[in-house]
This record gives structure tokens, sequence and C-alpha cells, in this order.
């Protein structure tokens, strides 16, 4: 748990951090505020996806676990013009380390099971079915071990949500002694123009 908490305590500007960071500019009092609109920011495609993947893998693991199990489930989601959870990153092409490092860790450790053997067996599948390179990546590899080590299916959105906080800790901390959050509030209104309807 704890390789898995500092593999994702940090992820730079994201939008949940930039919201943490204007928030204290705006109420350098309300640290609690302040965290509460990072964490609040976070979904789906931010931070919960591990979530996802978790859901994912563990529909596979009760459908049987094997391969023919991964390959019916990646040739519905091709089929469905769907992405593969847990797989795929824009920068780790050739392979996420952080995702490395922690099934790595599940092994020396003696944790991994079905969970991490079905991520296996769908990043060296999903490749070829999906005709791109897909990666185990970090939020693929954050569920599959800490499910085969016993943490529960319902509670995985807690994990990235207290990793995510001490990252934001971090954040709001240098935000107060180098302040950023209206610089790049000032930067938005640069780069971004009305484009909307005209007024009348």
């Amino acid at each position: 748990m704890n390789a898995c908490l500092v593999a994702i305590a940090e992820h730079g500007l994201v939008p949940s951090v930039q919201a943490a960071r204007m928030t204290l500019a705006a109420a350098p009092e309300a640290w609690q505020g302040a965290m509460a609109a990072g964490l609040l920011g976070m979904g789906t495609v931010v931070a919960g996806s591990s979530e996802v993947a978790g859901r994912y893998l563990a529909e596979i693991v009760a459908a049987g676990r094997d391969e023919a199990a991964v390959l019916a489930s990646l040739t519905g989601l091709k089929a469905a013009r769907r992405k593969v959870p847990g797989l795929g990153h824009p920068q780790h092409s050739a392979g996420d380390p952080r995702a490395d490092r922690l099934l790595a860790i599940a092994d020396d450790l003696g944790v991994s099971g079905a969970h991490v053997a079905v991520l296996r067996l769908l990043g060296a599948h999903a490749g070829q079915v999906m005709n791109r390179p897909l990666p185990v990546n970090v939020s693929g590899a954050i569920p599959a071990v800490i499910l085969d080590a016993g943490w529960p299916l319902e509670a995985l959105k807690a994990v990235p949500l207290l990793a995510r906080a001490g990252g934001l800790a971090a954040h709001l901390y240098e935000e107060s002694r180098r302040p950023i959050g209206f610089i790049m509030s000032h930067q938005a209104d640069l780069a971004i123009g009305y484009d909307g309807e005209p007024a009348k």
C-alpha cells in the first residue's frame, strides 16, 4: 500500500491540483477548502481510473480469469470501441515503470494472485487485439495488487484519494510559499479567448 500511495501522490499541475492551488490563492486561510476543491475534482479521468480498472479486473476474474475470458473481454471492448481499463499510457508506450515496480513488489511479497494474473494476460494480448501499444499502467497495477492483497473492491476509490491528499498538501504548502494560483489564472485568460455567440 505504501508503494501504491507513493506511485501516484504527485501528478504535476493536473486540474485537481490547479483547483486546489487557485482556491488557496483566493482564500489563503482555508487549507481545508483548497484540499476539498482538489479532492472534489477527482473523477474517472483523474484518480478514478484505478477504481474503473479494478472493477474491470474483478469482472474478468469472475468470468473465468483465464486467457479465454481475457480475449473475450478484449474482443468485446474492441467491438464497442471502448478503452481497456488499466492499460495504455501516452508517455510510457514501452511500459509504465511504476506499474512494473508495483507488480514486482507484489511478486516479492507473495501477494500476486488472480487479479495480477488477469492484468498480465491483458497486457500480453491487448496490443495485438486493439492494434496499438497497450502496456499495463499504474492505474491497472494498483487495483490488481491491492485486490490480491485483500483490499475490498468497494473501497478502491479511497486509495487514489488518500495518495492525492498527500500530494495536494505538498502543493498547498508550496503555494503558500511560492504562489502560482493567480499566475495560472492569468495565463488561462491569455490562452483562451471567448468563441461563443456574439452579444446582441
